[in-house]
């Protein structure tokens, strides 16, 4: 068995997709159930927040749209910096959601990387909240990594893992 991995753009769908869920998990399944509904295809969609201790788990869901709809990350980053303050308690973590549409049934898988929140930003590859977040037990934010080093322990990696653990046991 095997599959064939196809992008949104190989289906023809091209407009964007809501995300008005109030949490991750909901924001990915609304994206599957979105896809799935229009082609009943298998299909998987993620959803990935920062969540802070000393903001209550903002920005959370809200993380691409934080500092407004345009989804600017650096100013995403400026109120993240500014609310956080001069705050001791800097934990905060990545989570990633990733929602499985197969056969008819719907999986969730969950990857989490927990860290602390710089009071400025380093480095310049990734993206988002990347320049500001440096995961537990490293020295570099994942700005200042290469992409291998980053998604060695990145939440994405995590939760992906865990998706292709899933289909590994479903398909033999």
């Amino acid at each position: 068995n095997s599959f064939t991995l196809l992008s949104l753009s190989d289906i023809d769908i091209n407009e964007d997709i809501p995300e008005e869920e109030p949490l991750l998990e909901g924001n990915a399944l609304s994206k599957a159930r979105y896809i799935y509904n229009k082609t009943g295809l298998n299909v998987f969609a993620d959803d990935t927040g920062l969540e802070t201790d000393a903001l209550n788990g903002l920005p959370g869901v809200h993380s691409a749209r934080f500092a407004g709809e345009e989804k600017n990350s650096y100013a995403n980053i400026e109120k993240l910096l500014f609310l956080l303050g001069t705050t001791e308690n800097r934990k905060a973590r990545f989570r990633t959601v990733i929602a499985l549409i197969f056969e008819k049934k719907e999986y969730l898988f969950e990857g989490i990387v927990t860290g602390n929140i710089t009071r400025e930003r380093r480095g310049i590859s990734g993206f988002g909240y990347d320049p500001v977040f440096i995961p537990d037990g490293k020295t570099k934010t994942f700005a200042e990594m290469n992409l291998i080093e980053k998604n060695s322990i990145s939440h994405r990696a995590r939760a992906f893992e865990k998706l292709r653990e899933f289909l590994i046991l479903i398909i033999s």
